[in-house]
């Protein structure tokens, strides 16, 4: 029979714990609590990084492939032939997904009453439209083919709400230029990314448009968007294009380059996880080592009795561990159940928003990794653990004839 865990069982469970039974909850709750915490800091980060990295990504691709360029404009001034040896050939390069033509072109829109700058995107019938019709509010994409130049554009929630605008309307677009041009669109539909910073400032249209526009050949685009499967690869096959593919007059830059500011936004959210990761770790610890010391205290006389009795010092402290291995036990599962069920209620439900101007999204995204799940929960068991190896020390230093003594 093992004598050290009849011992933990008797005094986590038998009659007349009332002060020890306390303790033990309030010291379960703490841990439970500081679980729950980490969890949900962890999926919120997590899906805060991959929900706005996939909308960066969606809407730019991963890699871009252009001709070398210092103009820092929204124009592409040089254009690239479209008869390349990759395109469009590199989407059968395991890893990559899909390659597309691009083109911009900054213009004013002008309506009877407003007045708006607007960056024109244009897009080719190799567009990929997944990531529009997801986040498409109003109307219907652009209707690109090979024989007639569509005369749609499809413009942002933010740019309608500004111009007043709907789907069907009609608008003009004024190109600075020498001489000066207009061209005028259909509003074809309205989408709404989220990512202000874009959403104020783009539209698309037929990227033949740009081609006229700008005196080029039907063989000429702006560059090259590359999207991947997986974004742990951008900097493997950002260098492999660079390197072995674009050719000595283009380049390539994936979008973490390109747009570092957003990125690196994101990153300081690791670094807010980390912190509140600490913290709460620190909190079960020192809830933990206040509970032990509280019950060592209390059990001064056991002590006593067990050591006159010929128990040793380590069996005694066995007791206690155990008893710490049961609150952090409970802990770790009623932590899991309240973190992982406020998670899925938040997925499922979405009940905490955002304001989407600053944090672009409307609602607080979750994601549960299995994996980071059960490295949180062996992480906090063995640091916790750990840290009341120390405290149970305390048990050598009682001295049993005193300790009988003890009242």
């Amino acid at each position: 029979m093992n004598v050290a865990w009849f011992i933990t069982r008797r005094i986590a469970f038998g009659k007349g714990r009332s002060f020890s039974g306390f303790i033990i909850t309030i010291a379960v709750a703490a841990v439970a609590l500081s679980v729950a915490v980490m969890l949900i800091t962890t999926a919120t980060v997590n899906g805060f990084q991959n929900q706005i990295s996939r909308k960066i990504f969606g809407f730019w691709g991963h890699i871009h492939i252009s001709k070398f360029d210092l103009n820092q404009s929204y124009e592409d001034i040089h254009p690239v032939s479209i008869y390349q040896s990759f395109y469009p050939a590199l989407d059968t390069v395991p890893g990559i997904k899909h390659i597309q033509v691009y083109a911009h072109k900054a213009g004013i829109i002008k309506t009877d009453t407003e007045i708006e700058g607007i960056v024109l995107k244009g897009i080719g019938v190799d567009f990929d439209w997944t990531f529009f019709k997801e986040y498409l509010t109003e109307g219907n994409i652009i209707s690109v083919s090979d024989t007639a130049k569509s005369n749609e554009i499809l413009i942002s929630q933010t740019t309608a709400r500004r111009l007043k605008l709907k789907t069907g309307d009609k608008l003009a677009v004024y190109f600075v230029q020498d001489p000066p041009l207009v061209r005028k669109f259909t509003i074809s539909g309205i989408y709404k990314t989220g990512l202000e910073e874009y959403d104020e400032k783009y539209a698309l249209i037929d990227i033949r448009h740009i081609q006229k526009l700008n005196k080029w050949e039907n063989d000429e685009v702006g560059g090259f968007e590359v999207f991947l499967n997986h974004t742990e690869d951008l900097q493997y096959f950002s260098d492999l294009i660079y390197y072995q593919i674009a050719g000595q007059d283009l380049q390539s830059q994936n979008i973490r380059e390109i747009n570092p500011n957003i990125f690196e936004w994101l990153q300081l959210q690791d670094m807010n996880e980390r912190v509140i990761l600490a913290l709460m770790t620190i909190v079960a610890i020192i809830n933990m080592i206040t509970a032990l010391l509280i019950l060592i205290l209390e059990r001064t006389n056991m002590i006593g009795i067990l050591k006159a009795l010929g128990a040793t010092n380590w069996s005694i402290r066995r007791i206690f561990l155990y008893n710490a291995m049961y609150i952090v036990g409970w802990g770790l599962i009623i932590g899991n159940v309240l973190g992982l069920g406020i998670c899925i209620l938040q997925q499922r439900f979405g009940f905490i928003t955002l304001p989407e101007e600053s944090y672009y999204v409307s609602v607080a995204p979750i994601d549960l990794n299995p994996l980071t799940i059960v490295v949180l929960n062996v992480a906090t068991m063995v640091i916790c653990l750990f840290a009341l190896v120390w405290p149970s020390y305390l048990v050598t230093a009682i001295n049993p004839i005193k300790a009988i003594r003890f009242k």
